[in-house]
C-alpha cells in the first residue's frame, strides 16, 4: 500500500532523491506528472529533469532509480 501525496509533495519528494544521487547534485525536477488510465502504485512518472553541470548519464540512473524507489512508497493523489 503507498500513500497518496500532491503533485508539489510528490515533485519535491522527487528532487530531493534526485539531488541525493551520486553526480546529480545540480539536477533539478520541475514537476511530475500524472500517468493516464493508472489508478494507484507508480501512477505518476518524472517526464523531464534540468540537469545543471550533471551528466545525462547519471541522471537516467538516478530517475529511473528513485521512480522505483518512491513509486513503491507513493501515489499521486
Amino acid at each position: 500500500m503507498t500513500d497518496g501525496k500532491s503533485q508539489d509533495e510528490l515533485t519535491q519528494l522527487a528532487e530531493e532523491a534526485l539531488r541525493a544521487q551520486p553526480g546529480c547534485e545540480t539536477a533539478r525536477v520541475p514537476a511530475i506528472a500524472a500517468l493516464p488510465d493508472a489508478q494507484i502504485g507508480r501512477n505518476w512518472e518524472i517526464p523531464n529533469v534540468v540537469l545543471g553541470d550533471s551528466l545525462i548519464s547519471d541522471v537516467d540512473r538516478a530517475v529511473l532509480s528513485v521512480h522505483r524507489q518512491l513509486g513503491r512508497k507513493f501515489h499521486l493523489v
